[in-house]
């Protein structure tokens, strides 16, 4: 989103929750430099009182007004976009079309798709020696998670050993994988791609080398690739 706040914006958007997420990020900047510059002048006015009316008596009761109205409406103003973004999350974890279980090893993250029977792979980060033309380093796989597109996909996520964090910044996706703990995630993915993430928790000496990879793809393609991966 080309705004004045892009130096300190979010990743680049690919999911229409991104996008959301993107745009609340930069309202509240905005609201932000709102409440910078009314202090900036509160102080102001405070400070040219203190020095050039010493000798008259200031009531401040206006000042109080305004200290007890602003701070109300700017929550007023998060209020209303922060509930309508939680409610269409809300609507996205009522159905699931497709269930994928993803469990976070040291270090590595293991798939599972709980509606294709056999088809489940474990997913490690490719060595250079292995990286092909044009593959981002430290970031592509040797087996991909490929999605369908344009439907609800619900992940379970959960670790076999330490705390993991599933993590797609440029989706706004971010879920901690605990062992004993089966955390879930509802999202749909709109755009047709490939999608790199990274394990944000702190996890081990090779904590930084446990990679996430989604390719979004037709629904055609993710049912050809389901038969060729099918165990």
């Amino acid at each position: 989103m080309n705004n004045y706040f892009q130096g300190y914006n979010l990743n680049f958007s690919n999911s229409l929750f991104a996008s959301y997420m993107d745009w609340f990020h930069s309202f509240n900047c905005s609201l932000l430099l709102g409440v910078l510059i009314f202090v900036v002048l509160l102080f102001g006015y405070l400070i040219i009182n203190l020095l050039y009316f010493k000798s008259k008596k200031i009531e401040y009761q206006f000042g109080e007004l305004l200290c007890s109205i602003f701070p109300t409406m700017i929550l007023l103003l998060q209020m209303i976009p922060s509930l309508s973004l939680l409610y269409y999350y809300g609507l996205m974890n009522l159905d699931s079309n497709l269930t994928i279980k993803v469990t976070g090893h040291q270090w590595y993250w293991s798939y599972e798709f709980s509606d294709v029977p056999g088809l489940e792979f474990d997913s490690y980060m490719k060595s250079l020696d292995q990286l092909n033309l044009g593959e981002p380093r430290l970031l592509e796989v040797d087996n991909r998670c490929v999605i369908p597109n344009n439907i609800n996909v619900r992940f379970c996520i959960t670790s076999a050993d330490v705390i993991h964090s599933w993590a797609l910044s440029s989706l706004s996706i971010k879920l901690d994988a605990m062992s004993g703990i089966l955390s879930t995630l509802n999202y749909s993915f709109p755009i047709v791609g490939v999608f790199y993430g990274q394990c944000s928790e702190i996890c081990g000496a090779n904590h930084s080398f446990m990679p996430i990879a989604l390719e979004i793809t037709l629904m055609n393609n993710f049912k050809n690739w389901c038969y060729l991966n099918m165990s």
